[in-house]
Formats: C-alpha cells, sequence, structure tokens
C-alpha cells in the first residue's frame, strides 16, 4: 500500500471511527475474484483494531451485482436481524477513487478448498450444515420492506425473472454456447411453481463462510449478489458442483449430503421446499456459474483487468458447461 493510499484510509477509518485511527499495516488478501480486500490493523488512543475493507475492482460477475453503498446496507441489515456476520462500520464513497465498504475482520477459515480437505474440520462438518440451514433460514426471514431497493422480483414466481436476465447475459457474451443454451431451454421448460419471495444472499456456499478453529460458522460474508427471489435458488447454490473442491461425494459444497440440510432448513424457516426444487435450481445456479465464469475471463480478455485468477475461470466455464450437460441427462 501507497503512503498517500494509507494516509487517505487512516483519515477516512478516523472519521468512520470518530476517533483518531493510526494504521499499522494494511495487506491486499487473495480470494476476491471480483473485489478487492484489505486486511487492516489499525490502532487508537484506546485499543487497536483488525479490520476487514472491501474496494470495488475492475468490474462485476454479473448485471444485478449491488453497489457496496447497497451492500453495507444489506450487511448492517442482516447484522440487525441476527445473521452471523461481521459487524459493519461503514461505507466510503470513494477511498482512493473507488468506493468501499469497511467492517470487523474476523479471524477464521473461508478457503473452500481448506474447509472441505482439513481433518480437524471432519467432526463438525455436519453440524457446519446444520448451521448453515439456521443462517439461511434467518436471512430469508428479514422482510422484503427493510431493503426496497435491491434488484430481483417481489411476486412469485422468481423464475421468470430469473430466465431473463440469464439470457441477456449469455446474449451480451455475443459468442455460442449450446450447453448453456439447452440448459436456459429445459428450465424454461421446466419451470416451478416456486414459493414465497425472499431475500436471498446469492452467493451463499463454502467459501463465503467463516469458520472458527473447530471448522463452525463465524459469519457469512459477500452479500454483493443479494436480491429478491426464490429461497430454494439460495439453497441450491452451495450444491453446484464448483463449490464442492474436489470433494465430489459430498453433494452439499463437499461437506455434507442433502437431505438433511434441506430438512434442518424447513424445520427453521417452516417451507416445504422438496429435493426436486433443489435440483432445478442446481441446474439454474449451474447455468448461472457458467455465465458468470465467461464474464469473469472477458474482464482479463479484454485487457480490462488483466488477471490469471481471472483468465483461468475462462477455462472452469468449460468444466461447468459439462456439469450443465450431466444434469439434463440426469434429468431425462
Amino acid at each position: 500500500m501507497s503512503g498517500v493510499f494509507a494516509a487517505e484510509l487512516g483519515e477516512q477509518l478516523s472519521g468512520l471511527l470518530g476517533k483518531r485511527v493510526e494504521i499499522d499495516r494494511a495487506v491486499l488478501v487473495a480470494g476476491g475474484a471480483s473485489k478487492e480486500a484489505w486486511v487492516v490493523n489499525v490502532k487508537t488512543a484506546k485499543e487497536k483494531m483488525r479490520l476487514f475493507v472491501r474496494r470495488a475492482a475492475g468490474g462485476v460477475i454479473y448485471s444485478e451485482t449491488i453497489s457496496l453503498e447497497q451492500e453495507y446496507q444489506v450487511l448492517r441489515t442482516a447484522h440487525e436481524w441476527g445473521v452471523k456476520v461481521p459487524k459493519p462500520y461503514g461505507f466510503l464513497e470513494s477511498l482512493n477513487g473507488r468506493e468501499a465498504l469497511v467492517m470487523e475482520c474476523l479471524e477464521g477459515e473461508s478457503i473452500g478448498r481448506r474447509v472441505v480437505r482439513k481433518p480437524e474440520f471432519a467432526a463438525t462438518r455436519y453440524e457446519l450444515s446444520c448451521q448453515m440451514a439456521e443462517e439461511l433460514s434467518k436471512i430469508h426471514a428479514i422482510p422484503l420492506d427493510v431493503l426496497p431497493s435491491l434488484p430481483g422480483v417481489r411476486k412469485k414466481p422468481a423464475v421468470a425473472h430469473v430466465l431473463e436476465v440469464l439470457e441477456r447475459e449469455l446474449d451480451a457474451l455475443d459468442e455460442p454456447h449450446p450447453a448453456i443454451e439447452l440448459g436456459l431451454l429445459w428450465l424454461r421448460e421446466n419451470a416451478p411453481r416456486g414459493h414465497e419471495i425472499v431475500m436471498n444472499h446469492g452467493d451463499f456456499r463454502v467459501g463465503n463462510l467463516i469458520l472458527d478453529e473447530r471448522g463452525l460458522l463465524l459469519g457469512v460474508v459477500d452479500w454483493e449478489f443479494a436480491h429478491f427471489g426464490d429461497p430454494a435458488e439460495d439453497l441450491a447454490w452451495p450444491l453446484v458442483r464448483a463449490w464442492r473442491f474436489g470433494v465430489e461425494h459430498l453433494h452439499l459444497g463437499g461437506i455434507g449430503e442433502v437431505e438433511p440440510y434441506l430438512e434442518h432448513y424447513n424445520a427453521f424457516a417452516d417451507r416445504e421446499v422438496s429435493v426436486e426444487d433443489l435440483f432445478y435450481w442446481e441446474v439454474a445456479g449451474n447455468v448461472r456459474w457458467a455465465i458468470g465464469a465467461l464474464n469473469q475471463s472477458r474482464r482479463h480478455l479484454s485487457g480490462q483487468e488483466r488477471s490469471v485468477e481471472l483468465a483461468v475461470l475462462g477455462r472452469l466455464a468449460a468444466e461447468v458447461e459439462h456439469e450443465i450437460l450431466y444434469l439434463l441427462e440426469k434429468a431425462c
């Protein structure tokens, strides 16, 4: 971090916290494909603090990605409604020319591949799946009128809007992707009646969960895709193969089985979401992520933001297209 950037950050954090802040250390950390992520150690006259700063990068994955100002409002609301999230401190309109969000830095594990493979987490993975179900039920209980500016729909079924957005984003790529198009065709022809509309996290999965040293849930992060939609969409997102991080036999994010997770969610939320509902939204999730991966690779290929990570996502898109075809064969 440059001296100018550090000085500006220190000044803005002082304004947010209402007391003079001195920056001890600021480290740009890996893991965020769509936002910069900084861990910042600061001290005031009376205490030391560890903060997490999300700063806008060069582009977005999906067209309905919310702004960091909206993400701050979502995070603050989730915190008020008892969802396990980092404590939000504030929104910065411009940090060296880009908007940023400041929150508590939770100490724990969030790297998906480590979460699904660490032997010390083996004993608590079942409990983690139950905790995921409980947190989703709390997220889905937040009243819609608390955050009226979120994208999505307010009346069911949500699926028509989702398909419209996916088709528009695929068309914007301006190149043929038959597997994705076939997936969209199947989704149109098999659209469910749907459930009541809720506030969805939009990216609820292993990798966006902070775990403590035992592997239990400390907080849910990365709310940039929050929107109004069908709860089954959120429930099915961690079933997408990409979020199993190589542990293929555990359908739920590489940590557990679907049925207990769904049973716990239905009990917590007092809903009747079925395994068949989740299969539909698992197909939709793979279609969505294939398009998202291609969008990310375009940021690199266009020169907008040169990044090996973004370039690799273009290759990953082919794997997701293969998964779409596998799921469609399974549906026959």
